[in-house]
């Protein structure tokens, strides 16, 4: 039995064509033993954590974005693909027809501010449940459930804002804004049926909930174990040792995983957000700062962006050119740097305040400033006497500043340059968070061998992390992690040292508990490390077999502009040509915007808890910026096969060095296969399989290409505006089939009414159109209910509108 394909890199390299399966014993189940396999829904989703690990069936997670239908970078900046279509009440961003949930929507603009956008409405089976300005509903202001963490600003989300309150539907949903939101997601599941779903009813406040979530990072947010035991370990690991934490026997659960490492010190740069301005060509500024009339000369000390490099101007005291600002050098963006001139006793002297004006000279662009800071020379030291605040109106007004020639006007939050006692214990703490590395076995299969600061959520520096389920205490020193990992006969914990450094303090404690293990699929942590490939999707997971993907901790390093968070996500299953998420740049997946521009953070979904450039750890010219998400109600399953990627630059070109580690959950036997496939266009298929209409549309070939890899294809289509009708096998012990049509997107908004012999189900809608790609892989969902104990079914679909175009229909049945 050949189970999904992990990648299990060695310490600090990629071993490739290493496969390790996760089976269980011989003949384990490997589908979910609730006869409903959908899995908790609403708020049951983080109510009964501990049924993470229960594979679902008849449930597809999928995204509306704002991305470039083209393939290019145009994800939302002029918003051409932001609404799927305008109607009376606004851009529609997401539609449809069947039961489902919302479970994560996302959106920013004008660096976080979303006031632009206006009104959001999001209506469940044709209720609105949400009516009100986007801003006062992520600023938390419509009260709870809509209260943070399960809403965010930007902020609290570094420049992104989000909303993850799961709401779910029977029959259909829909989101419009007022205005044409330019970057947003919205990521749902579908379900085959409304068996176990309520619509969401924003009037249950969640209290439960929203303290769990509050509480995350700190404490087991699972219901609790009964007879669960811990086992402690002291740490002392020799370079290249293993040490074992744990072993159990029998059939039970690991429940958590912690250890303390003193060795490994945060160690943080000053970090300063500061608003300021900058002037170009012919620009100056000018204000009076206060001296000591004593003074015997002043320093004038500026603090500026030197991502802008060659920036040079002339330094006049009332009215007497004295000096200049030296050329700078450019540098990476995201830190501070400081340049000082001293201005002579000659026109300082005796003077209780001085008119400074700076005008401008050279620059690769223009001129910035933030802050101004006046010393004098007095009795052999140095004297501060003033302050110049640039950017904040009052304190500007108290110094007479004005500018000409203004180019720029905003804040950034950027970091100071570590010393060198910072640098050497930044760097022996990134040693171990890269060099050790958590390796667990499940019933004889190994499934995760980690970096152990990645598996936690944060691999470049100890910086806090208090995500649903993981957790760094800085302070404690100490690493949690609370995922439910079944297992059927064992399972065994160690701690590989692949650092060049001795483990000589802390401690690891592991606990477990016993209880009877079905339907659950395998917990993994697929880790993988390298340089990107020009022209190739970083994988973040690629596996076979039914699983689901649950999240991401990542460590991304590349150029100094950041240029390589450009590259959106993209996700694949079960065979498809067509992803069924594609997002819209890197910092947008972990739900933030705009480069992280409120820099690190930390919360239960989503976080940027450390991000160095060259001056505080990273490489010469470089950007490091490590990153998590979750999905937890927005999990993606898959039946056979997922490829989880995302780009690395605006089209895969930003050469990079990743490390990435991805958590999911599998067992090896798929619980989908192909039954069945019609081919159009095929006079001999189309017999075999009844294909009867009366105006089938007139056979057309197509030549195009599908979305996200760009796939070619050429096969001939049928588009009809009249019912058609057509068998397909399937597999009579089915629980559901997925119905796959590929077809030609050209013509967005593509509707059918669906019915399997002879019962009606909810239409099949696809608002999606693109005419550069124009091949679509579309799936629709066939609950059990008209599929199980049958060896072939009769579908009938009836076009609503527009044409209705298929290349093929194929049938997938779920075991």
């Amino acid at each position: 039995m050949r189970g999904p394909s992990i990648l299990l890199p060695a310490a600090g390299a990629l071993v490739a064509g290493l496969l390790v399966g996760v089976t269980g014993p011989a003949g384990a189940a490997s589908s979910p033993a609730s006869a409903d396999a959908k899995g908790p829904v609403g708020w049951d989703v983080y109510r009964h954590l501990d049924r993470l690990p229960e594979l679902t069936g008849g449930v597809r997670t999928q995204q509306f974005s704002s991305f470039d239908r083209t393939g290019g970078n145009d994800d939302g900046f002029d918003g051409r693909y932001s609404c799927l279509r305008t109607a009376a009440d606004g851009c529609v961003i997401a539609e449809h027809s069947g039961p489902g949930e919302v479970d994560a929507i996302w959106f920013t603009r004008d660096n976080g501010d979303v006031r632009a956008t206006g009104d959001i409405t999001i209506t469940l089976d044709g209720h609105d449940v949400v009516h009100a300005p986007l801003q006062d509903l992520v600023d938390g202001k419509l009260g709870a459930p809509f209260v943070h963490p399960l809403v965010a600003n930007a902020d609290q989300s570094s420049g992104g804002v989000y909303v993850e309150v799961p709401m779910a539907f029977r029959r259909s949903m829909r989101i419009t804004t007022q205005h044409n939101p330019i970057f947003y997601h919205v990521t749902y599941r579908t379900f085959a049926d409304d068996r176990g779903v309520s619509t969401f009813d924003p009037s249950d406040k969640a209290a439960d909930v929203i303290a769990t979530l509050r509480a995350a990072g700190t404490r087991d947010p699972k219901p609790a174990s009964p007879h669960a035991v811990t086992r402690r370990t002291p740490l002392d690991l020799a370079p290249g040792a293993t040490a074992r934490l744990a072993r159990t026997t029998g059939s039970g659960e690991l429940t958590a995983l912690g250890l303390t490492l003193p060795q490994a010190e945060q160690v943080t740069p000053k970090m300063v957000r500061d608003d300021g301005r900058a002037f170009g060509r012919n620009g100056s500024s000018t204000f009076t700062v206060a001296v000591d009339p004593a003074n015997d000369g002043v320093r004038l000390t500026r603090r500026y962006d030197p991502e802008i490099g060659h920036q040079v101007a002339t330094v006049s005291v009332d009215g007497q050119e004295v000096g200049r600002w030296s050329p700078t050098e450019p540098r990476g963006a995201g830190q501070w740097a400081e340049e000082s001139v001293e201005l002579p006793a000659s026109v300082t002297a005796g003077k209780s305040r001085l008119t400074i004006t700076n005008t401008f000279v050279s620059s690769d662009l223009d001129y910035n400033e933030f802050t101004y800071w006046a010393d004098g020379h007095v009795g052999g030291g140095l004297k501060r006497t003033d302050t110049v605040d640039v950017g904040n109106a009052s304190d500007e007004a108290a110094h007479h500043y004005a500018i000409a020639g203004q180019t720029w006007q905003g804040d950034r939050t950027f970091a100071y340059p570590f010393d060198a006692d910072q640098a050497a214990r930044a760097r022996t703490a990134r040693q171990l968070l890269q060099g050790l590395r958590l390796r667990i076995t499940f019933d004889g299969r190994r499934t995760v061998d980690s970096p152990l600061g990645e598996f936690f959520g944060s691999g470049f520096a100890v910086a806090p992390v208090r995500s649903l389920f993981t957790g760094i205490d800085p302070a404690g020193h100490a690493y949690t992690a609370w995922w439910p990992m079944p297992y059927r006969k064992g399972a065994t914990v160690e701690l590989y040292n692949g650092s060049p450094l001795a483990v000589t303090a802390g401690e690891a404690r592991v606990t477990s508990a016993h209880r009877a293990v079905t339907g659950d699929g395998y917990f993994g942590a697929q880790s993988r490390s390298g340089a990107t490939r020009q022209g190739a999707d970083w994988p973040y997971l690629q596996a076979t077999g039914q699983g689901k993907f649950v999240g991401v901790s990542a460590s991304m390093q590349g150029p100094a502009n950041r240029g390589f968070l450009e590259g959106d996500e993209r996700v694949y299953t079960d065979g498809a040509r067509s992803p069924q998420i594609h997002g819209t740049g890197t910092e947008d997946f972990y739900q933030s915007g705009w480069y992280f521009n409120r820099d690190t953070y930390t919360e239960p979904f989503n976080g940027d808890p450390a991000h160095l450039t060259a001056t505080t750890g990273c490489a010469a010219d470089s950007d490091c910026t490590g990153a998590y998400r979750l999905m937890i109600g927005d999990a993606v399953p898959f039946g056979s096969a997922i490829t989880f990627g995302i780009e690395h630059g605006p089209v895969d070109d930003v050469a990079a060095n990743y490390s990435t580690t991805a958590f999911w959950y599998g067992a090896a036997t798929p619980s989908t296969r192909s039954t069945d496939t019609l081919t159009l266009g095929d006079p001999a298929s189309e017999k075999a399989h009844g294909y009867t209409s009366a105006d089938p549309g007139p056979v057309a070939d197509l030549s195009s290409t599908f979305e996200g890899t760009g796939t070619a294809l050429t096969a001939a289509t049928r588009a009809t505006t009249a019912p058609v009708t057509f068998r397909l096998a399937v597999d009579p012990a089915n629980k559901g089939v997925v119905l796959r049509r590929t077809g030609d997107q050209s013509t967005a908004y593509q509707r059918a009414r669906v019915s399997v012999d002879g019962h009606p189900l909810p239409d099949w809608l696809q608002p999606l159109g693109n005419t550069t790609h124009r091949w679509l892989d579309d799936a629709y969902q066939l609950p059990a209910s008209v599929t199980a104990g049958r060896r072939v079914i009769t579908v009938t679909l009836t076009p609503v509108g527009s044409a209705w175009s298929a290349a093929s229909y194929g049938a997938w049945s779920i075991r």
